[in-house]
C-alpha cells in the first residue's frame, strides 16, 4: 500500500494545488477504504455463519431487486456532482447553494412518498416466489421488503451528501462515512449471534438502516461546519434549475440502469436458474476480485471532480498526463488479478471455509471481467467528470438490450452455468472499454465532434 501511495504521488505533480488535494484524498481514502474492505470481507462469513448460505443468498437477491428502484433519482446525484463542481470551480457559490437545495427538494419529493406507495402494493407481492425461497418465509420476506425499501428511500435522500463531498473534492470524508457505517454494522451483526436466533429480518434492518442513521448525523455536522457555504435552505430551492440538473442527470439515469442490469440483475437470474446458494457463490467471487477495482476506486474517485475542475480551466495537459500514467496502475493491477485467479480456491477456503463452493469457471470469468474494468475506469472517470456521456448513454441502452438475452443463451442453451452470465456481461463491457478510450483521445486532442463531444 505504501508503494502505491508513493507511486501515485509521482504520477501527479504534488506541487500542483489540484494534485495535492487529490493526493491527500487518496492517502486518507486508502486508510478508510482499507478498513472498509476488511470489514466487508469479514461481514460475509460472519453473516453466513449467523444465517445460512441460502438465507444469505435470499438477502443478496432481495437487495438486488430493491436496487432497481435507484432509477427514481433520475441520475440527479451525479448531475449535481458535476454541476456543483463546475459552480465551485467558477466560484459561483450562490448557484452552488441553489443546486444543493434544489437537489435535496427533488429527492425528498420523490423518495419520501415512495414508501407509502410500496406499502399499498407490497401485500400483493409474492416475495417467496420472486426470490425462489420457501413458502414458509413469505410473511417474513414481505415485512423485510417493506422495511428495507423504506430505509432505502431515506438513504437516497440523505445519501446525497456523498455526491456533494465528491463535488468539493473531499472523497476521503465520504469514505469515512462508509467506514463508520460498516463498523456499526459488523458490531451489530456480531451482537445478533448472542441476542437472537438466525433472523433474516434483523440482518436486513441492520444493513439497510445503519447507513441512513450515519448519513443523517454526518450531514448535520458537515452542513453546520465544513459545508456551511453550500448549506441547503428552503429559500434557495429553485425548481427552474431542475432541468439543468436533470438534463445531465437523465443520461446518468440510463447508465445507472445499465449498471443494475449488468450487476444487480445477475443475482436474480442466478437465483431463478440455479438457486440462492449459487448467488452466494457468485458474490463471493465477485467480492474477491472486485477488491482490486475498490482499491483503484480510491485513486480514481477524487479525480472525477478534479477532471471537472481541470477541464473547466482548460488544463488538458494535466488530464492527459494523469490518465496516461494511471494506465500503468491498470497494468500492475492486471498482473495482481492474474495471480488472484490462480490463488482463488485456497483464498476462498481460508476466507469462507468449506460451506460454499465457487467453481473455477466463475473465478476465471470474473477475473477477466475485472481486468477489462481496470482499463476502462480511468477513461470512464474522465468522461463522467467532463459530462460528455452521450456515448455512454447509448452504450448503456445497448447493454440493457443485449446482456440479459445473452445471459440466458449462454446459460440455458450452451450450458455454461453462472459463468455464462459473466461472459454475457463481457460481451457488452469490452466494446464500451474500447469506445471510451477513443473518446478520451478525441477530447484531449480537441478532435471530438458529434456524439464524441456530447
Amino acid at each position: 500500500m505504501k508503494f502505491l501511495l508513493e507511486r501515485f504521488r509521482k504520477i501527479l505533480n504534488s506541487d500542483n494545488k489540484r494534485s495535492a488535494m487529490v493526493n491527500r484524498n487518496v492517502a486518507l481514502s486508502f486508510l478508510f477504504k482499507g478498513i472498509n474492505i476488511f470489514i466487508q470481507l469479514a461481514l460475509v462469513p460472519l453473516t453466513i455463519h449467523y444465517l445460512s448460505t441460502d438465507q444469505y443468498g435470499i438477502w443478496l437477491t432481495l437487495s438486488a431487486i430493491l436496487g432497481w428502484f435507484s432509477f427514481f433519482d433520475i441520475g440527479l446525484g451525479n448531475g449535481l456532482r458535476n454541476k456543483l463542481a463546475e459552480a465551485i470551480a467558477e466560484k459561483n457559490f450562490e448557484i452552488a447553494k441553489k443546486y444543493v437545495s434544489t437537489s435535496y427538494a427533488i429527492l425528498a419529493v420523490i423518495f419520501l412518498s415512495l414508501p407509502i406507495l410500496f406499502a399499498a402494493i407490497n401485500p400483493y407481492l409474492d416475495w417467496s416466489n420472486y426470490l425462489n425461497a420457501p413458502a414458509a418465509m413469505s410473511y417474513e420476506l414481505s415485512q423485510l421488503a417493506l422495511v428495507t425499501f423504506t430505509f432505502f428511500c431515506f438513504r437516497f435522500v440523505f445519501g446525497l451528501i456523498s455526491n456533494i463531498l465528491f463535488a468539493v473534492q473531499e472523497a476521503a470524508l465520504n469514505n469515512l462515512i462508509t467506514t463508520l457505517g460498516n463498523i456499526v454494522s459488523i458490531f451489530l451483526i456480531y451482537l445478533l449471534r448472542f441476542m437472537t436466533p438466525a433472523s433474516l429480518f434483523w440482518v436486513g434492518i441492520i444493513f439497510s438502516g445503519v447507513p441512513v442513521v450515519v448519513f443523517v448525523i454526518v450531514s448535520m455536522v458537515l452542513f453546520y461546519k465544513k459545508l456551511s457555504f453550500i448549506k441547503p435552505s428552503l429559500a434557495h430551492i429553485d425548481f427552474k434549475l431542475a432541468r439543468t440538473l436533470m438534463g445531465l442527470g437523465y443520461k446518468f439515469l440510463v447508465i445507472q440502469i445499465a449498471g443494475i442490469v449488468l450487476f444487480s440483475a445477475t443475482n436474480i437470474i442466478i437465483a431463478q436458474l440455479f438457486g440462492p446458494s449459487e448467488v452466494t457463490a457468485y458474490n463471493i467471487a465477485f467480492r474477491y476480485f472486485t477488491t482490486l477495482t475498490m482499491v483503484y476506486g480510491i485513486i480514481l474517485t477524487p479525480l472525477w471532480s478534479a477532471f471537472t475542475e481541470a477541464y473547466i480551466n482548460n488544463d488538458l495537459l494535466w488530464i492527459s498526463n494523469s490518465v496516461r500514467r494511471l494506465n500503468y496502475i491498470s497494468i500492475a493491477f492486471t498482473g495482481i488479478c492474474i495471480v488472484m485467479v490462480f490463488l482463488a480456491d485456497p483464498v476462498y477456503n481460508f476466507w469462507i471455509g468449506n460451506e460454499v463452493k465457487v467453481s473455477k469457471s466463475i473465478s476465471f470469468t470474473t477475473g477477466i471481467f475485472v481486468i477489462f474494468s481496470l482499463f476502462a475506469l480511468p477513461y470512464n472517470t474522465f468522461i463522467n467528470g467532463v459530462g460528455k456521456i452521450k456515448l455512454q448513454y447509448y452504450s448503456a441502452i445497448f447493454s440493457i438490450i443485449f446482456t440479459i438475452p445473452l445471459a440466458f443463451f449462454f446459460t440455458k442453451y450452451l450450458g455454461w452455468g453462472t459463468a455464462g452470465i459473466i461472459v454475457a456481461t463481457l460481451c457488452t463491457t469490452i466494446p464500451c472499454t474500447i469506445m471510451w478510450k477513443i473518446q478520451f483521445e478525441k477530447i484531449i486532442n480537441s478532435k471530438a465532434k458529434g456524439i464524441w463531444n456530447m
